[in-house]
């Protein structure tokens, strides 16, 4: 949905698949303070998740979520933007595209 909005708009744009390019611990941990906290990089309503074992959930610190999304990069949210110059944004709201088109 988002490739197919920036496409439309001729905004340019890169991918990076998370599961064949692993971010590194310094991008998810960036990523983690720029958006608010690891709670709303984390996608604690998907099936990566709900599959991990609660000792790998419960009580989770920075530190820990961080390390966690390295490890399974599919509990990041999508599509997480990364404009650069140290903004970032998860997700694909009407707040997100007047972001990219500004």
């Amino acid at each position: 949905k988002a490739v197919k909005w920036l496409d439309e708009e001729h905004l340019a744009h890169s991918l990076q698949d998370v599961k064949e390019a692993p971010p590194t611990e310094v991008q998810v941990a960036q990523w983690s303070k720029a958006v608010g906290g690891w709670e709303k990089l984390i996608n604690r309503a998907g099936y990566t998740w709900r599959g991990l074992p609660a000792s790998e959930t419960k009580d989770l610190t920075e530190a820990r979520a961080v390390a966690l999304a390295v490890s399974h990069p599919s509990l990041i949210r999508r599509p997480l933007i990364d404009y650069g110059n140290g903004d970032v944004t998860v997700g694909f709201s009407e707040k997100t595209r007047e972001k990219l088109k500004a």
